[in-house]
Protein backbone atom coordinates (compact mmCIF):
# COMPACT_ATOMS: atom_id res chain seq x y z
CA UNK A 1 0.00 0.00 0.00
CA UNK A 2 1.40 3.26 -0.88
CA UNK A 3 1.49 5.93 2.17
CA UNK A 4 -1.03 7.98 -0.12
CA UNK A 5 -3.21 5.31 0.04
CA UNK A 6 -2.51 4.34 3.63
CA UNK A 7 -4.43 4.84 7.07
CA UNK A 8 -4.50 8.13 8.44
CA UNK A 9 -3.25 6.96 11.38
CA UNK A 10 0.10 5.72 9.18
CA UNK A 11 0.08 9.90 7.66
CA UNK A 12 0.04 11.97 10.47
CA UNK A 13 2.13 14.80 8.73
CA UNK A 14 -0.95 15.01 6.27
CA UNK A 15 -3.31 14.47 9.77
CA UNK A 16 -1.63 17.54 11.41
CA UNK A 17 -1.37 19.60 7.34
CA UNK A 18 -5.06 19.02 7.63
CA UNK A 19 -5.68 20.28 11.24
CA UNK A 20 -3.16 23.68 10.64
CA UNK A 21 -5.94 24.70 7.03
CA UNK A 22 -8.74 24.95 9.74
CA UNK A 23 -8.42 28.62 11.13
CA UNK A 24 -9.13 28.41 14.72
CA UNK A 25 -7.71 31.42 16.25
CA UNK A 26 -8.96 32.09 19.29
CA UNK A 27 -11.13 34.39 20.21
CA UNK A 28 -13.31 33.48 18.29
CA UNK A 29 -12.10 29.80 18.16
CA UNK A 30 -14.77 28.19 15.53
CA UNK A 31 -13.65 24.55 16.28
CA UNK A 32 -16.44 23.43 14.45
CA UNK A 33 -15.21 22.54 11.25
CA UNK A 34 -11.98 20.96 12.67
CA UNK A 35 -13.79 18.57 15.74
CA UNK A 36 -15.91 17.33 12.68
CA UNK A 37 -13.55 16.74 10.55
CA UNK A 38 -11.85 14.54 13.61
CA UNK A 39 -14.98 13.20 14.51
CA UNK A 40 -15.08 11.73 10.80
CA UNK A 41 -12.41 10.09 10.75
CA UNK A 42 -13.31 8.15 13.94
CA UNK A 43 -16.18 7.23 12.31
CA UNK A 44 -14.61 6.14 9.40
CA UNK A 45 -12.40 3.89 11.38
CA UNK A 46 -15.70 2.43 13.42
CA UNK A 47 -15.22 4.10 16.92
CA UNK A 48 -18.51 5.57 17.90
CA UNK A 49 -17.97 9.22 19.63
CA UNK A 50 -20.01 11.98 20.99
CA UNK A 51 -19.60 15.71 20.48
CA UNK A 52 -20.79 17.97 23.55
CA UNK A 53 -20.57 21.78 23.71
CA UNK A 54 -22.59 24.58 24.84
CA UNK A 55 -22.77 26.08 21.97
CA UNK A 56 -23.09 24.62 18.06
CA UNK A 57 -19.93 26.12 17.35
CA UNK A 58 -17.39 25.17 19.86
CA UNK A 59 -18.29 21.48 20.20
CA UNK A 60 -15.53 18.73 22.02
CA UNK A 61 -15.43 15.29 20.95
CA UNK A 62 -14.71 12.05 23.08
CA UNK A 63 -14.68 8.67 21.86
CA UNK A 64 -13.61 5.45 23.57
CA UNK A 65 -11.59 2.27 23.24
CA UNK A 66 -12.42 -0.70 25.44
CA UNK A 67 -9.38 -2.18 26.95
CA UNK A 68 -8.93 -5.12 29.17
CA UNK A 69 -10.19 -3.65 32.17
CA UNK A 70 -6.72 -4.92 34.11
CA UNK A 71 -6.06 -0.62 34.62
CA UNK A 72 -8.00 2.02 35.04
CA UNK A 73 -9.36 4.37 32.02
CA UNK A 74 -6.56 6.10 30.02
CA UNK A 75 -7.41 9.55 29.04
CA UNK A 76 -5.76 11.19 25.97
CA UNK A 77 -6.99 14.86 25.57
CA UNK A 78 -5.62 17.67 23.40
CA UNK A 79 -6.93 21.46 22.34
CA UNK A 80 -7.60 22.43 18.77
CA UNK A 81 -8.61 26.01 19.01
CA UNK A 82 -4.44 28.14 18.28
CA UNK A 83 -3.90 31.44 19.50
CA UNK A 84 -3.56 34.77 16.99
CA UNK A 85 -1.03 35.32 14.11
CA UNK A 86 -1.95 39.09 14.24
CA UNK A 87 0.91 41.43 14.27
CA UNK A 88 3.57 38.25 13.19
CA UNK A 89 5.46 37.96 10.07
CA UNK A 90 5.95 34.05 9.01
CA UNK A 91 7.73 32.97 6.29
CA UNK A 92 4.97 30.92 5.05
CA UNK A 93 1.28 31.31 5.30
CA UNK A 94 0.27 30.77 8.81
CA UNK A 95 -3.06 28.31 8.07
CA UNK A 96 -1.57 26.35 5.00
CA UNK A 97 0.12 23.82 6.73
CA UNK A 98 3.01 24.02 4.11
CA UNK A 99 5.95 21.54 4.57
CA UNK A 100 9.04 22.69 3.70
CA UNK A 101 13.03 22.22 4.97
CA UNK A 102 11.27 19.01 5.93
CA UNK A 103 8.96 20.87 8.52
CA UNK A 104 5.27 21.26 8.44
CA UNK A 105 4.71 25.25 9.02
CA UNK A 106 1.71 27.13 10.68
CA UNK A 107 -0.24 27.92 14.11
CA UNK A 108 -0.93 25.39 15.87
CA UNK A 109 1.95 23.13 14.87
CA UNK A 110 3.39 22.63 18.28
CA UNK A 111 0.44 24.02 20.25
CA UNK A 112 -1.21 21.86 20.08
CA UNK A 113 -2.40 20.32 17.00
CA UNK A 114 0.73 18.03 16.36
CA UNK A 115 0.04 17.22 19.65
CA UNK A 116 -3.85 16.19 18.66
CA UNK A 117 -2.66 14.22 15.44
CA UNK A 118 -0.33 12.04 17.69
CA UNK A 119 -2.33 11.03 20.21
CA UNK A 120 -5.89 10.55 17.76
CA UNK A 121 -3.13 8.84 15.05
CA UNK A 122 -2.05 6.21 17.69
CA UNK A 123 -5.90 6.07 18.92
CA UNK A 124 -7.02 5.11 15.41
CA UNK A 125 -3.50 2.69 15.51
CA UNK A 126 -4.66 0.79 18.26
CA UNK A 127 -8.18 0.28 16.94
CA UNK A 128 -6.77 -0.93 13.36
CA UNK A 129 -4.32 -3.34 14.93
CA UNK A 130 -6.14 -4.49 17.60
CA UNK A 131 -3.97 -3.48 20.31
CA UNK A 132 -3.92 -4.88 23.37
CA UNK A 133 -4.84 -2.03 26.01
CA UNK A 134 -5.08 -2.71 29.44
CA UNK A 135 -7.49 -0.61 30.21
CA UNK A 136 -9.92 1.69 28.00
CA UNK A 137 -8.22 4.51 26.23
CA UNK A 138 -10.22 7.99 26.13
CA UNK A 139 -9.47 10.21 23.53
CA UNK A 140 -10.79 13.46 24.13
CA UNK A 141 -10.83 17.25 21.51
CA UNK A 142 -11.69 20.12 23.42
CA UNK A 143 -12.29 23.61 22.07
CA UNK A 144 -10.96 27.25 24.12
CA UNK A 145 -7.66 25.88 26.18
CA UNK A 146 -6.15 29.42 25.09
CA UNK A 147 -8.91 30.91 26.44
CA UNK A 148 -9.80 29.82 29.65
CA UNK A 149 -11.40 26.45 28.64
CA UNK A 150 -15.20 27.93 29.53
CA UNK A 151 -16.36 25.89 26.15
CA UNK A 152 -13.76 23.31 26.57
CA UNK A 153 -12.25 20.95 29.52
CA UNK A 154 -13.51 23.60 32.42
CA UNK A 155 -17.34 22.55 30.62
CA UNK A 156 -16.57 19.15 30.88
CA UNK A 157 -15.33 18.43 34.00
CA UNK A 158 -18.04 20.28 35.86
CA UNK A 159 -20.97 19.18 33.47
CA UNK A 160 -19.92 15.74 32.50
CA UNK A 161 -17.44 14.57 34.68
CA UNK A 162 -19.32 10.86 34.05
CA UNK A 163 -17.23 10.79 31.36
CA UNK A 164 -13.68 10.58 33.27
CA UNK A 165 -15.29 8.34 36.08
CA UNK A 166 -12.25 6.36 37.46
CA UNK A 167 -9.67 7.98 35.53
CA UNK A 168 -6.27 7.93 36.87
CA UNK A 169 -3.98 9.43 34.67
CA UNK A 170 -3.99 11.67 31.19
CA UNK A 171 -1.33 12.33 28.27
CA UNK A 172 -1.48 15.88 27.45
CA UNK A 173 0.81 18.61 26.66
CA UNK A 174 2.92 19.86 27.63
CA UNK A 175 6.63 17.87 27.38
CA UNK A 176 8.16 14.84 25.67
CA UNK A 177 10.12 17.01 23.16
CA UNK A 178 13.78 16.95 23.96
CA UNK A 179 16.13 19.61 24.87
CA UNK A 180 20.16 20.04 24.74
CA UNK A 181 20.95 20.92 28.42
CA UNK A 182 25.01 20.65 29.74
CA UNK A 183 25.55 18.03 26.68
CA UNK A 184 22.78 15.71 27.62
CA UNK A 185 19.28 15.13 25.51
CA UNK A 186 16.88 15.70 28.41
CA UNK A 187 13.18 15.04 27.50
CA UNK A 188 11.07 17.41 30.06
CA UNK A 189 7.69 15.06 31.13
CA UNK A 190 5.20 17.91 32.58
CA UNK A 191 3.92 16.69 36.38
CA UNK A 192 2.68 19.45 37.79
CA UNK A 193 2.32 22.97 36.86
CA UNK A 194 1.59 26.73 38.86
CA UNK A 195 -1.56 27.72 39.43
CA UNK A 196 -3.57 30.79 38.00
CA UNK A 197 -4.47 33.46 40.72
CA UNK A 198 -5.16 36.87 38.73
CA UNK A 199 -5.95 39.67 41.01
CA UNK A 200 -6.66 43.41 40.78
CA UNK A 201 -5.65 46.04 42.76
CA UNK A 202 -6.43 49.16 43.56
CA UNK A 203 -5.62 52.54 44.91
CA UNK A 204 -7.31 55.54 46.19
CA UNK A 205 -6.41 58.99 46.68
CA UNK A 206 -7.62 62.53 45.91
CA UNK A 207 -8.39 63.37 42.29
CA UNK A 208 -9.10 66.37 40.88
CA UNK A 209 -8.51 68.71 37.52
CA UNK A 210 -5.28 68.46 35.89
CA UNK A 211 -4.21 71.66 36.06
CA UNK A 212 -3.75 71.51 39.91
CA UNK A 213 -1.37 68.60 40.56
CA UNK A 214 -1.55 66.25 43.63
CA UNK A 215 0.65 64.26 45.16
CA UNK A 216 1.12 60.93 46.77
CA UNK A 217 -2.01 60.42 46.02
CA UNK A 218 -3.96 57.22 43.56
CA UNK A 219 -1.27 57.48 40.66
CA UNK A 220 1.79 57.59 42.92
CA UNK A 221 0.97 55.16 44.77
CA UNK A 222 0.47 53.18 41.44
CA UNK A 223 3.55 53.95 40.47
CA UNK A 224 5.65 53.06 43.46
CA UNK A 225 3.51 49.70 43.46
CA UNK A 226 4.98 48.92 39.72
CA UNK A 227 8.26 50.08 40.70
CA UNK A 228 8.74 47.32 43.25
CA UNK A 229 7.08 44.72 41.68
CA UNK A 230 9.74 45.59 38.80
CA UNK A 231 12.44 45.55 41.29
CA UNK A 232 11.48 42.43 43.60
CA UNK A 233 10.39 39.64 43.67
CA UNK A 234 8.24 37.39 46.82
CA UNK A 235 9.70 34.88 48.93
CA UNK A 236 12.08 31.83 47.57
CA UNK A 237 10.04 28.51 48.01
CA UNK A 238 11.51 25.03 47.14
CA UNK A 239 7.74 23.26 47.01
CA UNK A 240 7.76 19.02 46.45
CA UNK A 241 7.49 18.80 42.58
CA UNK A 242 10.06 21.20 41.87
CA UNK A 243 12.35 19.80 44.34
CA UNK A 244 11.84 16.18 42.33
CA UNK A 245 12.42 18.36 38.57
CA UNK A 246 15.71 20.08 40.22
CA UNK A 247 17.28 16.98 41.85
CA UNK A 248 16.14 14.57 39.10
CA UNK A 249 18.01 16.93 36.05
CA UNK A 250 20.97 17.03 38.67
CA UNK A 251 21.42 13.63 38.68
CA UNK A 252 21.20 12.73 34.74
CA UNK A 253 23.32 16.35 34.49
CA UNK A 254 26.34 15.64 37.02
CA UNK A 255 29.50 16.95 37.02
CA UNK A 256 29.63 20.83 37.32
CA UNK A 257 26.47 21.78 35.52
CA UNK A 258 24.75 18.83 38.09
CA UNK A 259 25.90 20.67 41.09
CA UNK A 260 24.83 24.03 39.50
CA UNK A 261 21.59 22.84 39.05
CA UNK A 262 21.19 20.92 42.40
CA UNK A 263 22.29 24.21 44.02
CA UNK A 264 18.59 25.67 43.02
CA UNK A 265 17.61 23.77 45.73
CA UNK A 266 19.68 26.09 48.29
CA UNK A 267 17.92 29.65 48.85
CA UNK A 268 21.18 31.26 49.37
CA UNK A 269 22.53 29.85 45.91
CA UNK A 270 19.36 29.61 43.81
CA UNK A 271 19.65 33.55 42.29
CA UNK A 272 23.36 33.92 42.05
CA UNK A 273 23.29 30.19 40.22
CA UNK A 274 20.00 31.79 38.19
CA UNK A 275 22.24 34.65 36.86
CA UNK A 276 24.26 32.78 35.57
CA UNK A 277 22.10 30.19 33.36
CA UNK A 278 21.58 33.05 30.84
CA UNK A 279 17.91 31.62 28.97
CA UNK A 280 18.11 28.42 30.88
CA UNK A 281 17.63 30.51 33.85
CA UNK A 282 14.29 31.98 32.53
CA UNK A 283 12.56 28.39 32.96
CA UNK A 284 13.71 27.73 36.75
CA UNK A 285 13.26 31.10 37.83
CA UNK A 286 9.59 31.61 37.97
CA UNK A 287 9.47 27.51 39.56
CA UNK A 288 11.47 29.14 42.52
CA UNK A 289 9.01 32.12 43.82
CA UNK A 290 4.71 32.92 43.37
CA UNK A 291 4.96 35.21 40.48
CA UNK A 292 3.28 38.48 40.03
CA UNK A 293 3.12 40.29 36.64
CA UNK A 294 1.37 43.62 35.66
CA UNK A 295 -0.93 42.98 32.64
CA UNK A 296 -3.83 45.74 32.97
CA UNK A 297 -3.41 49.54 34.25
CA UNK A 298 -6.95 51.78 34.52
CA UNK A 299 -7.07 55.32 35.35
CA UNK A 300 -8.47 58.19 34.15
CA UNK A 301 -10.44 57.86 30.44
CA UNK A 302 -9.93 61.88 30.43
CA UNK A 303 -6.35 63.43 30.02
CA UNK A 304 -7.75 66.50 32.44
CA UNK A 305 -8.94 64.56 35.31
CA UNK A 306 -6.48 63.57 37.89
CA UNK A 307 -8.27 60.01 38.92
CA UNK A 308 -8.99 59.04 42.60
CA UNK A 309 -9.35 55.51 41.92
CA UNK A 310 -6.48 53.83 39.83
CA UNK A 311 -6.25 49.77 39.64
CA UNK A 312 -3.32 46.85 38.34
CA UNK A 313 -4.66 43.45 36.72
CA UNK A 314 -2.03 41.06 37.95
CA UNK A 315 -1.42 38.09 36.37
CA UNK A 316 -0.28 36.35 39.79
CA UNK A 317 0.83 32.46 39.60
CA UNK A 318 0.94 30.58 42.80
CA UNK A 319 3.66 27.52 42.77
CA UNK A 320 1.49 24.15 43.45
CA UNK A 321 0.43 23.69 47.43
CA UNK A 322 0.36 27.54 47.71
CA UNK A 323 -3.48 29.39 48.06
CA UNK A 324 -4.47 32.95 47.36
CA UNK A 325 -3.91 33.48 51.25
CA UNK A 326 -0.21 32.88 50.67
CA UNK A 327 -0.36 35.52 47.97
CA UNK A 328 -2.08 38.17 50.19
CA UNK A 329 0.10 38.13 52.50
CA UNK A 330 3.08 37.90 50.37
CA UNK A 331 1.92 41.12 48.66
CA UNK A 332 1.43 42.68 51.87
CA UNK A 333 4.80 41.63 53.04
CA UNK A 334 6.33 43.09 50.33
CA UNK A 335 4.06 46.46 48.97
CA UNK A 336 2.21 47.22 52.24
CA UNK A 337 -1.50 47.51 52.76
CA UNK A 338 -2.34 51.04 51.15
CA UNK A 339 -4.43 49.21 48.15
CA UNK A 340 -7.67 47.35 48.23
CA UNK A 341 -7.04 43.69 46.82
CA UNK A 342 -9.10 41.42 45.20
CA UNK A 343 -8.77 38.18 43.33
CA UNK A 344 -10.34 37.53 40.06
CA UNK A 345 -9.70 33.83 39.39
CA UNK A 346 -8.23 31.04 41.51
CA UNK A 347 -7.65 27.19 40.00
CA UNK A 348 -6.39 24.91 42.91
CA UNK A 349 -4.22 22.21 42.61
CA UNK A 350 -2.95 19.67 44.08
CA UNK A 351 0.69 20.10 45.94
CA UNK A 352 2.62 16.66 44.81
CA UNK A 353 2.01 15.01 41.58
CA UNK A 354 1.19 11.30 41.33
CA UNK A 355 4.31 10.33 39.78
CA UNK A 356 3.15 6.70 39.54
CA UNK A 357 3.09 6.34 35.50
CA UNK A 358 6.48 8.40 35.04
CA UNK A 359 8.98 5.86 35.08
CA UNK A 360 7.22 3.74 32.39
CA UNK A 361 6.53 6.76 30.22
CA UNK A 362 10.39 7.28 30.40
CA UNK A 363 11.72 3.90 29.87
CA UNK A 364 8.81 4.72 26.40
CA UNK A 365 11.13 7.19 25.58
CA UNK A 366 14.81 5.54 26.34
CA UNK A 367 13.60 3.05 23.97
CA UNK A 368 12.79 5.51 21.35
CA UNK A 369 15.72 7.45 22.01
CA UNK A 370 19.12 6.04 23.72
CA UNK A 371 19.94 9.21 24.62
CA UNK A 372 16.93 11.05 25.57
CA UNK A 373 16.89 10.96 29.61
CA UNK A 374 13.44 11.96 30.98
CA UNK A 375 12.68 14.25 33.99
CA UNK A 376 9.78 15.47 35.48
CA UNK A 377 8.97 19.07 34.57
CA UNK A 378 7.06 21.37 36.69
CA UNK A 379 5.12 24.24 34.19
CA UNK A 380 5.24 28.10 34.96
CA UNK A 381 1.78 28.05 32.92
CA UNK A 382 -1.37 26.27 33.13
CA UNK A 383 -2.90 23.92 30.52
CA UNK A 384 -5.90 22.14 30.87
CA UNK A 385 -5.04 20.34 33.43
CA UNK A 386 -5.98 22.27 35.90
CA UNK A 387 -9.55 21.24 35.77
CA UNK A 388 -8.75 17.49 35.15
CA UNK A 389 -7.07 17.51 38.45
CA UNK A 390 -10.82 18.49 40.26
CA UNK A 391 -11.66 14.84 39.18
CA UNK A 392 -8.13 13.56 40.38
CA UNK A 393 -6.75 12.87 37.53
CA UNK A 394 -3.20 12.95 37.10
CA UNK A 395 -1.69 14.80 33.44
CA UNK A 396 1.39 13.65 32.18
CA UNK A 397 2.79 16.49 29.53
CA UNK A 398 3.22 13.63 26.71
CA UNK A 399 3.35 14.39 23.07
CA UNK A 400 7.31 13.02 22.37
CA UNK A 401 8.87 15.04 19.49
CA UNK A 402 12.27 14.22 18.56
CA UNK A 403 13.65 17.55 17.48
CA UNK A 404 16.95 18.77 16.54
CA UNK A 405 19.35 19.88 19.30
CA UNK A 406 19.38 23.44 17.67
CA UNK A 407 15.98 23.64 17.67
CA UNK A 408 14.06 25.82 20.24
CA UNK A 409 10.51 23.83 21.15
CA UNK A 410 9.73 27.11 23.91
CA UNK A 411 11.30 30.27 21.82
CA UNK A 412 8.89 28.86 18.70
CA UNK A 413 5.24 28.21 20.64
CA UNK A 414 2.96 31.27 19.63
CA UNK A 415 5.93 32.71 17.46
CA UNK A 416 6.06 33.68 14.00
CA UNK A 417 6.90 30.48 11.93
CA UNK A 418 6.06 28.32 14.29
CA UNK A 419 7.11 25.04 12.80
CA UNK A 420 7.67 21.17 13.64
CA UNK A 421 10.14 18.38 11.83
CA UNK A 422 7.61 16.00 9.86
CA UNK A 423 9.90 13.20 10.91
CA UNK A 424 9.14 14.58 14.50
CA UNK A 425 5.34 13.32 14.23
CA UNK A 426 6.09 9.94 13.47
CA UNK A 427 8.72 9.36 16.48
CA UNK A 428 5.32 10.44 18.73
CA UNK A 429 3.05 8.25 17.44
CA UNK A 430 5.01 5.38 17.64
CA UNK A 431 5.89 6.66 21.56
CA UNK A 432 2.33 7.38 22.08
CA UNK A 433 1.19 3.90 20.54
CA UNK A 434 3.64 2.29 23.13
CA UNK A 435 3.18 3.81 26.08
CA UNK A 436 -1.04 3.46 25.88
CA UNK A 437 0.03 -0.31 25.47
CA UNK A 438 1.79 -0.37 28.92
CA UNK A 439 -0.10 2.13 31.40
CA UNK A 440 -1.57 0.64 34.59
Amino acid sequence: MSKTNAPVHQRPAELLQNLIRFDTTNPPGNERPCIEYLNSLLKDAGVETTLLATTPERPNLIARLKGEGKAPPLLLYGHVDVVTTEGQQWTHPPFEGRIMDGYIWGRGALDMKSGVAMLLAAFLKAKAEKATLPGDVIFCAVADEEAGGDYGSRFLVNEHADLFKDVKYAFGEFGGFNMSMGGKRMVPIMVAEKQCCWMKVTFHGRGGHGSMPVHHQAMAKLARTLSLLDQKQLPYHLTPAVRLMLTSIADALGGVTGLAVRALTSPLLAEAIIGTLGERGSIFAPLLHNTISPTILKASDKVNVIPSEVSIGLDGRLLPGFTPKDMKNEMHALLGTDFDLGVLEYEPGPATPNMGLFDTLGAVIKEFDPQGIAVPYVMSGVTDARFFTKLGIQTYGFTPLQLPDDFSFIGTIHAADERVPVVALDFGVQAIFQAIQRFH
